[in-house]
């Protein structure tokens, strides 16, 4: 395991472990091992990575929750700061779910409360299943067993026609034209930290921060009926305090499946972001304060 120099103002350091096959990969640490809360792993979206959590992951070091914990944020091979796969048939829930498991023993992270954004959602359900010790609490952004069709469409849409925006203004012009219908409660400052989030790399440049292959497991999925449920996997939650998050103009997570997941999980609690879609970013201060409390409750069980 190898990490990157901190930066002055970097919260973070930037660690690089190995995945089982030998794919570099990378992941963002806040806080310190010595922190006394529970610690929080963040995995995000299909096309995303670990930037996304930033302001989520620095108030929850810093105490927001009521103790410092440490919290890690990863990047799956193929975003980020990890490296792309040669093959892109790697890019499979089961890989990136050994990968996860390689980033987190090499961090000694042994127990805590996950927080999923979209796929990284579908990760910590499989998690849970798998290692249900590891899991003491779950976020789930904008995810549920039931995925709509409208909303796959148009991420693959999205993935099939990959940006690389070479500077700051050119990734804020892109994400405010893509996002603006469905988010129409973001302000400059919000659509300034998703483009950040979005393009820009470890060095400072801006460009492409995933790999284009990514669309190939999706090109192979047939969009013209109803995806299979998860609500077994779903179950493997069944245990553990759950948070559920949907963004009011979600074309992901239904408001039905959202109503649904709380009625079958008997300790549920649920958060809606007004104006924001899939998936709300996890940037405004009444959402951080929402999973910050919800994570000092689970810290607690």
């Amino acid at each position: 395991m190898t990490h990157a120099p901190k930066t002055p103002a970097a919260t973070f350091v930037d660690w690089f472990v190995s995945a089982e096959d030998g794919l570099r990969l990378h992941l963002r640490d806040y806080g310190s091992p010595l922190d006394p809360g529970l610690p929080v792993v963040c995995l995000p979206g299909l096309a995303r990575n670990g930037a996304d959590f930033a302001p989520l992951a620095e108030a929850l070091a810093a105490g927001a929750a009521g103790r410092k914990r440490r919290v890690v944020a990863l990047d799956y091979r193929g975003r980020g700061e990890s490296d792309f796969d040669r093959d892109w048939r790697h890019y499979d829930l089961s890989v990136e779910a050994a990968d996860i498991l390689a980033q987190l023993a090499a961090v000694e992270i042994h127990a805590a409360i996950f927080v999923g954004t979209s796929r990284g959602g579908f990760h910590a359900m499989a998690l849970a299943a798998a290692r249900p010790a590891l899991v003491r609490g779950a976020v789930l952004n904008d995810v549920g067993p039931v995925v709509e069709l409208q909303g796959l469409t148009r991420i693959r849409q999205y993935l099939r026609h990959p940006a690389a925006p070479n500077s700051l203004p050119d990734a804020i012009d892109y994400v405010r034209k893509a996002m603006s219908a469905q988010f129409p409660a973001l302000s400059d400052a919000d659509f300034e930290f998703y483009a950040r989030a979005s393009f820009q790399k470890l060095d400072g440049t801006f460009g492409a921060t995933f790999d284009p292959n990514l669309v190939k497991p999706l090109d192979k999925l047939r969009l013209d009926e109803p995806l299979p449920q998860s609500w077994d996997l779903f179950e493997a939650l069944a245990d553990v305090p759950l948070l559920v998050i949907r963004g009011s103009n979600s074309d992901v997570l239904s408001q039905e499946t959202f109503v649904e997941m709380a009625r079958r999980h008997r300790n549920c609690a649920t958060h809606v972001v007004e104006g924001q879609g899939h998936p709300p970013l996890l940037a405004d201060a009444a959402t951080i304060a929402r999973i910050a409390a919800f994570v000092a409750e689970a810290d607690k069980g």
